[in-house]
Order: C-alpha cells, then sequence, then structure tokens
C-alpha cells in the first residue's frame, strides 16, 4: 500500500493539531486537576510562542523545522523554560506549555525526515 505525499501532510498536520490544542486538555487534568480549567487555558495561550515565526520570511514553511530555528524555540529558550517548573503555580503550568510545545514541534520535526 503507498501513501502519497498529501496523505502523510494531512496525517502531520491533525497529529500537529492534536498535540497543540487537545492533548494539553489531557496534561491539564491529569497533573492540575484542582484548577484543570485554569491550567489548560493558560497551556493554550502559551501557544503565543509561535509570535516568533512572525520574524522569520517566510513566516511559515511547511518543510521547516520550527526546533533551534525561531528565537522562541532555541535551546537557550527551552532552558529558560525547564526552569519554570520548579516554580509554583502559573509559573510551571507556563512551563509546562511551553515544553509540552516544542515537544510537539520537535515531534512535527520528525515528519520531515
Amino acid at each position: 500500500m503507498q501513501i502519497d505525499f498529501l496523505e502523510i501532510l494531512s496525517l502531520r498536520t491533525v497529529n500537529h493539531y492534536f498535540l497543540h490544542l487537545i492533548f494539553p486538555l489531557v496534561i491539564a487534568y491529569a497533573f492540575f486537576r484542582k484548577d484543570w480549567k485554569k491550567a489548560y487555558f493558560i497551556m493554550l495561550a502559551t501557544m503565543l510562542v509561535d509570535a516568533d515565526h512572525l520574524l522569520s520570511t517566510p513566516v511559515f514553511s511547511p518543510d521547516r523545522s520550527s526546533i533551534n530555528f525561531h528565537l522562541l524555540h532555541t535551546y537557550w529558550a527551552m532552558g529558560i523554560y525547564v526552569l519554570l517548573l520548579f516554580f509554583k503555580g502559573n509559573l510551571r503550568i507556563i512551563g509546562v506549555g511551553l515544553l509540552f510545545h516544542m515537544l510537539t514541534d520537535w515531534i512535527d520535526s520528525i515528519w520531515l525526515n
């Protein structure tokens, strides 16, 4: 059975947006059960990290990995996101959201190879 490029692209897209939009709900409920709604919306808000794409030309390229290309997707930035895990409350949730965002983008990068 042969899978064509458009099928792979759509599987990749569905996977990418599922991990960005739906799976954080699972994380919020599993790890922040008391305030899972707040945690979910904070994690959704961490998608603003993609604003760094606006600094690139072209803004979007389907064959480019975000990891270590865009400013807020660099390994240095990820180090700061790890440090956020050592705080309590909203900062920890932000750290979890940002790191999961980076993981999602890394998984997306694997699809490129």
